[in-house]
Parts: C-alpha cells; structure tokens; sequence
C-alpha cells in the first residue's frame, strides 16, 4: 500500500512538474492557464494572510448542513419506501423526476421562496444528495437474504425487529456507499448553490475571480475545493470502517 501511494503522489508532483515547464517554454498567458507556482503562491497568500478562511468555514458549514439534512430525509424516505411497497410504486415516478430537473434550473425559484444566503444553499445541497442515500438504502434493506428473514419470521419478530436486527445492518455496507457519494455531492451542492446566491463561500469567490479574470485565484480556490471534498470522503471512509467493525463484532450500532 505504501508502494501505491508514493506512486501515486509522484505521479501528482511529475504532472505537476509537466504542467510548469510547458506553461515556461510555451509562453502561454497565465489568464489562460497559470503555472502551479503561481497558483501555489496564491494559494499559500490567501491562507496566510486569512482572505479564504471566512470563504472555507461558509462552504464547510454549508456542506455539512445541507448533507445532514438531505441525509436524514434520503435514508428515513428509503427505510419507508422499502417497507411499504405499495408506497414505493406510488411515489417513485415523482422521486425520479425532481432528480431529473437540474438543481442549477431550481435555484432562481429557491431565491424566491427563501431568499439569498443560507437557506437557500443548504436546501440545494440537500436535495442533490439526497437521492443517492434514499437509492442506496431502498436497495440495502432488500438485500437482507430471504433465509434469515424467513426465520426472524418464524421467530416472531415484529417489522421493526427485523428491520432493526437484520435489515439496516445487511444492507449497511450498501448504505454506507451511499454516504460516501452523498458527502461528495453535498460539496458539489454548496458549490452550486453559492455560484448562484452566496454572497460568501468558495462559489462565490471563484464568481468573483472570474469577474476580476482572476484565473490563477480561481484554480487556488479549486485546490482548496478538492482537499476539502478529500477530506469529507476520507472521513466517511473511517466512520464506514467504525460502523462495519462494531457490526462484525456483533456490538449495537
């Protein structure tokens, strides 16, 4: 494993490297592609002297919103849906078409009802990772084998029983990576929604570099994006590994 991450961050530092020298020996105007020491330099200035961190902490709490509550709505709707059938049929044609509309093409209306700022942002988030939590755990929780819930049958467990004691921790791993997906998208979410009413956070200072035509502020507030959705997916992966041992273990989850 050691092996494979070296390789992997010397790939990162040898394109890294590409990227400078052509960026030299092309002459190419940095309005089109700065060079990474230039993005480096500005990036390193912006953390430095405190001009992202304001930016960093709105589209962190913004992320972190809008996936908690898209969150909780996706799997409380998936656990419904998935043990009430009839419910299922009804409402799945409706489910899958707000996922069709663009999230983008909804924001104007969402300025309308709730105003600029917060509100706003988090519910965009919300609904965009919304539906992979609610897919994962419909098919998480069907995924129970048959056997084991034809004896908690014969048992004489009540519906809550089996979905407490067998359905939600078969189908956790399937959850989980619906977790894993759904923190990403909340990123993107918060991203989006500040591109069209945040008067702060990374989308709207990567607006305001473009207005400025700022590409080298704008590739820095990338990096900053990219380490940020990092971290969210490398956090979901050790609360995932916490989960799936406890469970292994046979302790409560």
């Amino acid at each position: 494993m050691t092996g494979v991450r070296l390789a992997s961050i010397g790939l990162f530092l040898g394109l890294g490297l590409i990227w400078e020298i052509w960026v030299t020996i092309s002459g190419v105007s940095s309005l089109l592609v700065p060079a990474p020491s230039a993005v480096l330099a500005v990036l390193w200035q912006g953390l430095t002297d405190g001009f992202l961190w304001p930016h960093i902490r709105v589209t962190f709490a913004e992320t972190l919103l809008g996936f908690a509550l898209g969150s909780v709505i996706g799997f409380a709707f998936g656990v419904l849906l998935s043990e009430v059938d009839v419910l299922r049929r009804v409402l799945w044609p409706y489910i899958l078409a707000s996922q069709v509309v663009p999230k983008l093409a909804l924001g104007p209306i969402f300025i309308v009802w709730f105003g600029f700022g917060l509100t706003s942002i988090v519910i965009i988030t919300a609904l965009i990772c919304f539906f992979p939590l609610l897919e994962t755990t419909v098919t998480g929780l069907r995924s129970a084998p048959a056997d084991q819930r034809d004896l908690f049958r014969m048992l004489g467990a009540s519906r809550l029983q089996t979905l407490l004691r067998l359905k939600i921790p078969a189908g956790l791993p399937v959850i989980l990576a619906g977790v894993r997906v759904s923190v990403v998208l909340a990123l993107v979410g918060a991203v989006v929604g500040e591109f069209i009413s945040g008067g702060q956070g990374l989308g709207a200072s990567i607006i305001a570099a473009q207005g400025m035509m700022d590409t080298t502020l704008m590739f820095a507030l990338f990096i900053v994006i990219t380490v940020m959705g990092m971290l969210f997916y490398q956090l979901t992966i050790l609360a995932e590994r916490w989960l799936l041992r406890r469970r292994q273990t046979g302790d409560e989850i």
